[in-house]
């Protein structure tokens, strides 16, 4: 068992202020794997005044002194890629597979995206007589999640580096382990004492100091919108910077002009990725009423062929979902859905069979779902999906956009300008057409109450640059 009960303050490995311990659980098996300790707001306190300290000096490094800096990082992170990879399976329950092709590669991807973006950026520009400078926006608290956890550290944390920031990290006290690895990769890539600080705890207590600390001159924050509310209410009093990257309930939209089977089985695989657990997953499938049997008929194949089980295995698709909590949120609403009428394709209550431990959901599929459903509207985070049915191109329009979410959408077509027609019409941060993949370099983020602000690429970086300007600084 893995015991780490200190935290990553000014350089160093410290004790808590006050003693207290939480249980990391393996969701596969539902055993205990390692323990860390619980923070409170004097461990915050000592985190912000080393960050503070620490700006005073990293704020004014040359542009290349962070850019051997990333680098370095890159090179540590590259040594303990498989650590990262081993832990991150173990503590959420990605399949093993699925940690080094992804969940591991996006930490390396995004330090890679932000040295790209540091080589050619220009800080200063002339405005006529007028300086245009941009500074690094100070200390920066992140509060990140447990279902993607090294790409939501390290999409703050690169970019808040290069900027010249320094960074006091809450990562997600249900999976912190991979967080840890990542202080000791940025302690090994020789990071000054004081730019990183990390404190493990909940998000009333250690997540609540951060954003209302004084000391913190912005908070980004990842997780549901419920706690974003809460992230933003308390930042309010000190009128910090807050950017959030919240919940989602995206619309996959099957136009009528596409092979029905194939972009449905497409479609369950991607919404079923990682357990279902992506805000961006694609959980409501959007096909033409008429072509409803078919898709029914595609997505209960689709779904017999997931193959659910321990993520340390070979050939199994998706893992469990990360604790018992969430667990039994997901066997909630898979009830609600088959209480108010949804069609259950395939899947439905309980664990897959011959499954008897491990927070392990079946691959659920509802169809005949109205858009009003609790299943419709609430995010599930779960192998979850709902098949609605349109009349036409302005229904599913409709549909897809009547939602207090607006971070992803999808859109498939024969027709690439059909395609870009209707993604121009949806209210989203990001809409992929035709089984486009993510892009490191393009924004990330939503509309509505899917958050505000943007990660990843040259918009991700801009987050953490105040602009100055210079009046009569002259020719």
């Amino acid at each position: 068992m893995r015991e780490h009960l200190q935290f990553y303050i000014g350089g160093k490995w410290v004790d808590p202020v006050t003693p207290k311990t939480l249980d990391v659980i393996n969701p596969a098996t539902e055993a205990v794997i390692g323990r860390i300790s619980m923070g409170s707001a004097a461990d915050v306190d000592k985190a912000v005044t080393a960050a503070r300290a620490a700006f005073e000096t990293f704020s004014r490094t040359k542009k290349e002194e962070r850019l051997a800096l990333l680098q370095d990082i890159a090179a540590q992170y590259q040594k303990r890629y498989a650590d990262i990879a081993q832990i991150i399976s173990e503590e959420m329950g990605a399949p093993i597979w699925l940690s080094r092709a992804a969940q591991a590669a996006t930490g390396m991807g995004h330090l890679a995206k932000t040295i790209e973006i540091l080589k050619d950026y220009e800080f200063e520009e002339k405005q006529g007589t007028t300086l245009i400078a941009r500074e690094p926006v100070g200390v920066c608290g992140f509060i990140t999640p447990w279902n993607w956890p090294v790409n939501q550290i390290m999409c703050k944390v690169a970019p808040a580096l290069a900027a010249g920031c320094t960074i006091v990290l809450k990562p997600t006290e249900i999976a912190p382990l991979n967080a840890i690895i990542l202080a000791e990769v940025f302690h090994e890539a020789g990071l000054p004492p004081g730019v990183f600080n990390l404190v493990n705890g909940d998000g009333p207590t250690v997540g609540a100091a951060i954003s209302s600390h004084p000391g913190i001159d912005m908070v980004s924050f990842t997780g549901s919108t419920r706690a974003g509310i809460d992230v933003a209410r308390n930042a309010a009093a000190t009128v910090k910077r807050v950017t959030q990257e919240l919940g989602g309930k995206s619309a996959n939209i099957l136009l009528d002009d596409v092979d029905i089977a194939a972009s449905v089985a497409a479609g369950v695989k991607q919404c079923f990725m990682n357990s279902g657990q992506s805000c961006n997953a694609p959980t409501r499938m959007l096909v033409p009423a008429s072509k409803m049997a078919e898709a029914k008929a595609a997505a209960k194949k689709a779904a017999a062929e997931i193959t659910v089980g321990d993520p340390m295995k070979d050939g199994i698709n998706i893992g469990p979902v990360v604790s018992k909590t969430q667990f039994d949120k997901i066997q909630g609403l898979i009830k609600k859905g088959i209480d108010e009428g949804a069609t259950l394709v395939a899947g439905g209550p309980g664990r897959p069979a011959g499954i008897d431990k491990g927070y392990f959901v079946q691959p659920t599929v509802f169809a005949d779902v109205k858009n009003d459903m609790t299943i419709a509207r609430e995010e599930i985070f779960g192998p979850v999906l709902s098949i609605l049915p349109y009349k036409d191109e302005d229904d599913a329009v409709r549909i897809a956009n009547d939602t207090v979410y607006g971070l992803s959408g999808y859109v498939s077509s024969g027709s690439i300008d059909r395609a870009r027609r209707v993604a121009s019409r949806l209210r989203a941060g990001n809409v992929h057409v035709n089984g486009a993949p993510p892009d490191f370099a393009a924004p990330f983020g939503g509309y509505k109450q899917s958050g505000n602000g943007r990660e990843w690429g040259k918009f991700g970086f801009e987050e953490f640059l105040e602009v100055k300007a210079i009046i009569g600084y002259g020719a």
